[in-house]
């Protein structure tokens, strides 16, 4: 009875935290959202307001070109723009977006989600063809990211967690946090802050925060596409395009692997792994008797796995004092311990 009253509250506290996590995600949307607003309303209030001036000046001071024919203009150099043809710079027959390279950089993009949008099918061939190029490579791609990821988590998270845990006998909850941290600094050094100062001499309209702004919505996949590298119209601002263009596909996809396994490490936290069972726990009691005897198992392995890492810290302890007396020769035969009763 008092098994089943536990079980009850237990299914019902974890009805609850979901509940809570639900309308916890739904506020940070809608604050999200009104923030968002907040800032870059009045900008687009004033750029609409920029626009508007600059296309009255224009009819203003070119009487004989008629706003109908400039409507015109602007709808068709819009529309090709979001094909990724730009009116600017168009007697640069070198600058193709189309070519195997470019090519190659939207197929990493198209693959990896990142979707940064500038260049996208023109014809009614390609639009089909990319709808089953995705259809076959998204999960492609995620079967291989996910190999890629566990191979480099056994060698760059999982082997060093463990050893660091024999050799210094630390918990091993508190050494992954640990190793969670470092890895986190080092991938964020790396990944983001070294690149975007790299980007800075390579893109000359960038800024700094332009540069990190980019690389974090690459890496994290979020690809809205208002910046994107190589995309110049000059060729001394960018001599090499196609090695430019290999360069940064080879990053982004170096740096989503690399992201990935923070991310897996970060995941595969003690910590996180019961922050995530307050939302399912009821769902772990409904589990098959031979699902929960692995969960079972898993829990007493890595009991056993502690208590193991303290005896063998004892053990070198001992070996340790052993190995010093035998340097010392101050060794001594052992005398056993006899038990006198006292009369």
């Amino acid at each position: 009875m008092l098994r089943s009253c536990a079980a009850s509250m237990e299914r019902h506290r974890t009805a609850l935290t979901f509940a809570l996590l639900i309308v916890g995600y739904i506020l940070y949307v809608t604050i999200g959202a009104g923030i968002f607003s907040a800032i870059e309303m009045p900008y687009e209030q004033e750029l609409r307001a920029e626009l508007k001036a600059a296309r009255r000046d224009f009819l203003n001071d070119n009487t004989c070109v008629s706003d109908a024919r400039l409507e015109e203009l602007l709808v068709r150099a819009l529309e090709a723009s979001n094909y990724g043809v730009s009116v600017l710079g168009n007697d640069n027959d070198s600058d193709r977006n189309w070519d195997f390279v470019s090519s190659l950089f939207f197929t990493s993009t198209v693959l990896t989600t990142t979707g940064y949008g500038h260049n996208v099918p023109l014809s009614d061939v390609g639009k089909a063809f990319c709808i089953f190029y995705s259809i076959l490579g998204i999960p492609f791609t995620l079967l291989f990211l996910s190999a890629v990821v566990q191979r480099i988590m056994m060698v760059v998270t999982r082997r060093p967690v463990s050893y660091f845990h024999r050799r210094w006998a630390i918990s091993k909850p508190r050494l992954a946090a640990i190793h969670a941290t470092c890895l986190t600094i080092l991938m964020t050094l790396f990944l983001l802050f070294i690149p975007a100062w790299i980007f800075i001499g390579l893109e000359k309209d960038w800024n700094y925060l332009d540069s990190l702004y980019f690389c974090f919505i690459s890496l994290t996949t979020i690809g809205l596409g208002d910046y994107v590298p190589g995309e110049t119209h000059s060729k001394e601002a960018n001599p090499h395009p196609v090695l430019y263009k290999l360069m940064i596909t080879a990053y982004l996809l170096t740096g989503l692997v690399c992201s990935l396994v923070v991310l897996e490490t970060c995941c595969e936290l003690p910590q996180m792994k019961r922050l995530r069972q307050r939302f399912y726990q009821e769902n772990v009691r409904e589990l098959d008797s031979e699902t929960a005897n692995i969960i079972d198992e898993e829990h007493r392995n890595d009991e056993l796995s502690d208590h193991t890492a303290d005896n063998l810290s004892v053990i070198s302890s001992v070996s340790e004092q052993a190995a010093t007396l035998r340097q010392h020769n101050t060794t001594s035969p052992y005398t056993p311990v006899v038990n006198r009763k006292i009369r």
